[in-house]
């Protein structure tokens, strides 16, 4: 099995690239980076916790 990360960014990004966040779930955690540095170790976090923070942020902030 492969241990390589799928990264992905939301399609609000444009094609510029340059302030992006970028993420790759897993079964067990969801990796977000920043897409200025991809060097830079991701932040880690439960599925549980990505789901709780997602919907807290599109709550605070309505499809455009």
């Amino acid at each position: 099995m492969s241990t390589e990360l799928a990264w992905f960014k939301s399609s609000y990004s444009g094609s510029g690239g340059g302030n992006c966040v970028e993420v790759a779930v897993r079964p067990q955690a969801v990796h977000i980076r920043d897409s200025k540095d991809t060097r830079i170790r991701p932040l880690v976090v439960t599925p549980t916790a990505w789901t709780a923070f997602t919907a807290h942020t599109a709550g605070a902030y309505p499809a455009r």
